[in-house]
């Protein structure tokens, strides 16, 4: 396992682990997983170094929460547990309450990383920040992240706080590299750390899907596997596969691989099996060549996918038979 060092959040593994299948209904695992698979999960995770958990209030309705801290066990308190408030109503009062609704699921009296789940479209970050600075002061938590924030509300919300906001929780991947233009300089320059959430595509960059076979469930309304996006990918995925060959793994590992090899970047796939997990950790080990990691790059950059609105257009003439 590949580690960074984060302030006040400690040993972070380069590969972490996802958890927001655990306890909800969306992805279809139900009781049993929750109540079985999820804990060997989180189990072998930390047998294999793993120390980056993620988790959210909403995930499950705090059923996530509650699962990864008894999972956990003893060893919740050792390591990189980082949950996120929803700021629906984001005032200090309210910070404090959630936090501490938080912690006690996850059996925690001090979160190593507490994040703003998304911007508040209605409210600056003034407004959320002074809770998390008491919180800060407080020692509740050991640091504060925010997630989906643009570069531009990145700053802010550092002014806001006024400290660093260590981290920011993004979705990126191969298949949307958007945060490689300023993100991810952004974060090497500063020393903090981009999260890279959905870092597999929902499964896309695994080379199981594609024109002849698409998913079903939630991962169906995804705009990437509609059928204009599954060709315009093609050529991604063809360096995925080239360069997976050249290295002896496989292309989903090298995906994630290539997440970690960016400064500053962490991965947080998640897993619905204890295979899956030791998959996804096993590309802590994948080496990059310099030529290989910039194909990758460059195939990452010139994927341009089509709207949302073009891919729900394009579902509609396809059930029309158009």
């Amino acid at each position: 396992m590949r580690y960074v060092d984060v302030d006040g959040v400690g040993r972070v593994s380069r590969i972490g682990l996802g958890t927001w299948q655990f306890g909800s209904r969306e992805w279809g695992y139900g009781d049993r997983y929750a109540s079985g698979a999820a804990g060997d999960i989180v189990r072998r995770a930390r047998a294999l170094g793993v120390t980056l958990f993620d988790t959210a209030e909403v995930y499950g309705l705090g059923k996530s929460e509650r699962i990864l801290g008894e999972a956990l066990g003893a060893e919740r308190a050792e390591v990189a547990v980082a949950s996120k408030i929803m700021p629906v109503a984001p005032f200090p009062a309210v910070v404090r309450q959630r936090e501490s609704a938080s912690a006690r699921r996850l059996g925690l009296d001090r979160i190593p990383l507490y994040q703003i789940h998304q911007p508040n479209p209605v409210f600056p970050d003034s407004v959320i920040m002074p809770g998390m600075r008491d919180l800060l002061e407080r020692g509740r938590i050991g640091a504060a992240g925010v997630s989906n924030y643009s570069l531009a509300r990145w700053r802010k919300a550092d002014a806001a706080l006024g400290r660093p906001v260590i981290s920011n929780q993004v979705h990126f991947s191969l298949a949307h590299a958007g945060a490689l233009e300023d993100l991810v300089p952004f974060a090497e320059r500063e020393n903090r750390v981009v999260i890279a959430y959905s870092p597999l595509a929902q499964g896309l960059l695994g080379g199981k899907y594609g024109l002849e076979n698409r998913p079903g469930g939630i991962r169906a309304l995804n705009p990437l596997f509609g059928t204009e996006n599954l060709r315009r990918i093609e050529p991604l995925l063809q360096t995925l596969r080239d360069v997976a060959a050249q290295v002896g793994a496989k292309p989903a590992q090298v995906a994630l691989a290539w997440l970690i090899s960016l400064p500053g970047v962490v991965a947080i796939p998640g897993a619905s099996s204890v295979e899956q997990l030791e998959f996804n950790v096993a590309a802590a080990d994948v080496e990059l060549p310099a030529q290989a990691r910039d194909a990758l790059t460059a195939a990452a950059r010139a994927f341009r996918p089509v709207s949302a609105g073009r891919f729900l257009t394009g579902k509609v003439r396809e059930k029309l038979g158009r």
